[in-house]
Protein backbone atom coordinates (compact mmCIF):
# COMPACT_ATOMS: atom_id res chain seq x y z
CA UNK A 1 0.00 0.00 0.00
CA UNK A 2 2.77 2.44 0.91
CA UNK A 3 4.57 1.66 -2.36
CA UNK A 4 1.45 2.64 -4.32
CA UNK A 5 1.24 5.94 -2.47
CA UNK A 6 4.92 6.64 -3.21
CA UNK A 7 4.46 5.88 -6.91
CA UNK A 8 1.34 8.05 -7.09
CA UNK A 9 3.14 10.92 -5.31
CA UNK A 10 6.12 10.61 -7.67
CA UNK A 11 3.77 10.61 -10.66
CA UNK A 12 2.14 13.84 -9.50
CA UNK A 13 5.56 15.43 -8.95
CA UNK A 14 6.64 14.37 -12.45
CA UNK A 15 3.45 15.70 -14.02
CA UNK A 16 3.71 19.04 -12.22
CA UNK A 17 7.38 19.30 -13.18
CA UNK A 18 6.50 18.77 -16.84
CA UNK A 19 3.77 21.41 -16.61
CA UNK A 20 6.01 23.96 -14.88
CA UNK A 21 9.11 23.47 -17.03
CA UNK A 22 7.62 22.08 -20.27
CA UNK A 23 10.32 19.42 -20.07
CA UNK A 24 10.60 16.23 -22.09
CA UNK A 25 10.30 12.71 -20.70
CA UNK A 26 14.10 12.39 -20.78
CA UNK A 27 14.63 15.65 -18.91
CA UNK A 28 12.02 14.66 -16.34
CA UNK A 29 13.57 11.22 -15.88
CA UNK A 30 16.99 12.77 -15.32
CA UNK A 31 15.56 15.22 -12.79
CA UNK A 32 13.86 12.47 -10.76
CA UNK A 33 16.63 9.90 -11.10
CA UNK A 34 14.48 7.30 -12.85
CA UNK A 35 14.43 5.87 -16.37
CA UNK A 36 12.49 7.37 -19.25
CA UNK A 37 10.39 4.19 -19.29
CA UNK A 38 9.35 4.76 -15.68
CA UNK A 39 8.26 8.34 -16.38
CA UNK A 40 6.43 7.17 -19.49
CA UNK A 41 4.59 4.47 -17.52
CA UNK A 42 3.81 6.87 -14.68
CA UNK A 43 2.27 9.41 -17.05
CA UNK A 44 0.58 7.09 -19.55
CA UNK A 45 -0.88 4.60 -17.08
CA UNK A 46 -0.93 5.89 -13.52
CA UNK A 47 -1.69 9.55 -14.17
CA UNK A 48 -4.25 8.68 -16.85
CA UNK A 49 -6.14 6.55 -14.31
CA UNK A 50 -5.83 8.91 -11.36
CA UNK A 51 -6.13 12.45 -12.74
CA UNK A 52 -7.52 12.72 -16.26
CA UNK A 53 -7.42 16.54 -16.34
CA UNK A 54 -3.75 16.71 -15.33
CA UNK A 55 -3.01 13.86 -17.75
CA UNK A 56 -4.57 15.81 -20.64
CA UNK A 57 -2.53 18.91 -19.79
CA UNK A 58 0.72 16.93 -19.64
CA UNK A 59 -0.09 15.15 -22.92
CA UNK A 60 -0.43 18.50 -24.70
CA UNK A 61 3.07 19.50 -23.60
CA UNK A 62 4.57 16.12 -24.50
CA UNK A 63 2.99 16.21 -27.97
CA UNK A 64 4.33 19.72 -28.45
CA UNK A 65 7.81 18.51 -27.45
CA UNK A 66 7.59 15.66 -29.99
CA UNK A 67 6.58 18.08 -32.75
CA UNK A 68 9.44 20.44 -31.89
CA UNK A 69 11.87 17.51 -31.93
CA UNK A 70 10.71 16.48 -35.38
CA UNK A 71 11.14 20.03 -36.66
CA UNK A 72 14.65 20.26 -35.18
CA UNK A 73 15.54 16.87 -36.66
CA UNK A 74 14.30 17.92 -40.07
CA UNK A 75 16.27 21.15 -39.94
CA UNK A 76 19.39 19.26 -38.87
CA UNK A 77 19.04 16.85 -41.78
CA UNK A 78 18.44 19.74 -44.18
CA UNK A 79 21.61 21.51 -43.01
CA UNK A 80 23.59 18.29 -43.31
CA UNK A 81 22.56 17.85 -46.94
CA UNK A 82 23.17 21.50 -47.79
CA UNK A 83 26.81 21.15 -46.68
CA UNK A 84 27.45 18.37 -49.22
Amino acid sequence: MIKHIEVYARTLREANYILETRSTLRQTAKMFGVSKSVVHRDIKIILAECDKILYDQVQLILKENINLGQIKGGESTKQKHLKK
